[in-house]
């Protein structure tokens, strides 16, 4: 059996579509005629070249409103005992976004053909992050598979709110310096050379403050759109710059270690990694297995090389305090809970609360930077303007000073 991504309509004209499942595409078509429906279009929902369906290596992914829901479809479907290949079924049969049901139903195919769920998720980078893979791979070998979905499906709902409140935030200072960037554009190639031209033809020796204006408008004026260029040409080879491994590697790492950024990274990164980590450890997954999930979680990839060698010191037999001491990349309150977590043999509810309080002190520092972001375009686009005015109204006021031709 295939399943068949249809588009149909109802004696009524009403639209409809969905998920189905047929030997092929006539009889699909014959099974939706039974139902009363009028087949617009019939196509596979896995088929791997379809231009219409971009779930390919590379290809654009669902929106991260999208997956929270789907995570917590299946997840709220795995605890009730459904298993996963009916689980994706149900969640595609329901799926109002035609998208999210092709990809539901292709993961779905893929462990129709013997593969593992995480196997099949890798099948669609793009949607699935590394993460997600890593965490589903840890919860199918542990068994646990119910309980690290729950969970994974809490993160992912509680990251898409982050970015969504982070986004909103930002959302208002980014218009406010749009808008002045082109006003004060605008300004300087239409309104300053008219004024300053009345100064110039008077052949005085204007203020530094309005040459420059002056020669910075010019340069606007001439080369404006080939900056712009030259920035977008720059903008896509540094992006091509950071997607070769290595030279990400080095990128991450100067991050790190960049003072005012590297607070934050390292905040970010760790409170990642106890979340995970408390997430698999609750779910009883293996200790050393869920430390590799979760150091797959910290997104600065010189950290998580950091962290994937807490793992292999557990393997040797080291604790988890120490192999995390070693690594270097930790706050000392985190250590400080993972040893009394150890000491107590309540390491999971442990890392459950060093990851509370780290998301706490992130989210702080979060709310205080987007708070100094307003204030701070403000500043900048009215230190601008009053730049632009003074170069403007010094000729005015040293008119006396002015010589006459």
């Amino acid at each position: 059996m295939t399943s068949f991504v249809y588009r149909a309509v109802d004696a009524s004209g009403v639209n409809a579509r969905g998920v189905i499942e047929a030997p092929g595409p006539a009889a699909a078509r014959r099974m939706l005629r039974d139902r009363a429906l009028l087949p617009i279009s019939v196509e596979p929902a896995s088929k791997p070249l379809s231009i219409a369906l971009p779930f390919r290596r590379g290809s654009a992914r669902i929106g991260a409103r999208a997956l929270a829901t789907v995570t917590r479809q299946i997840s709220t479907l795995v605890s009730s005992h459904v298993n996963i290949e009916e689980a994706l079924n149900i969640v595609a049969q329901q799926a109002e976004n035609a998208k999210v049901a092709a990809l539901t139903s292709s993961v779905r195919d893929a462990i129709m053909e013997g593969r593992s769920f995480a196997a099949a998720l890798g099948d669609h980078p793009q949607t699935f992050p590394e993460f997600y893979r890593a965490s589903v791979s840890a919860g199918e070998q542990s068994g646990r598979l119910a309980e690290v979905l729950a969970h994974l499906a809490v993160f992912v709902e509680t990251r898409q709110r982050n970015q969504q409140k982070v986004k909103l935030a930002l959302l208002y200072p980014a218009l406010l310096a749009v808008v002045a960037l082109g006003m004060i554009a605008m300004l300087l190639v239409y309104v300053v050379p008219d004024i300053v031209r009345v100064f110039v033809s008077r052949g005085a020796e204007l203020p530094f403050l309005t040459r420059a204006l002056i020669a910075f408008s010019d340069a606007v004026e001439g080369y404006g759109l080939y900056a712009i260029l030259v920035l977008l040409i720059g903008g896509f080879l540094f992006g091509r710059w950071a997607a070769v491994p290595a030279n990400r590697l080095r990128l991450d790492a100067f991050w790190s270690r960049t003072w005012p950024i590297a607070r934050f990274s390292r905040q970010n990164n760790a409170a990642r990694f106890a979340g995970s980590l408390a997430t698999l450890t609750l779910s009883a997954v293996p200790l050393a297995d869920a430390i590799d999930a979760a150091a797959a979680v910290t997104p600065n990839r010189h950290l998580r090389t950091r962290a994937f060698m807490v793992g292999q010191r557990i393997r040797e037999g080291a604790s988890l305090r120490s192999a995390m001491s070693e690594a270097g990349i930790f706050p000392s309150m985190l250590l400080a809970i993972v040893a009394s977590g150890e000491s107590s043999g309540q390491l999971g509810p442990a890392l459950d609360r060093a990851a509370t309080e780290l998301e706490r002190e992130l989210d702080a520092m979060v709310s205080t930077l987007v708070a100094l972001v307003e204030p701070g375009v403000l500043l900048l686009m009215g230190g601008i303007v009053l730049l632009m005015v003074l170069a403007i109204l010094l000729p005015i006021i040293n008119l006396n000073n002015l010589v006459t031709l």
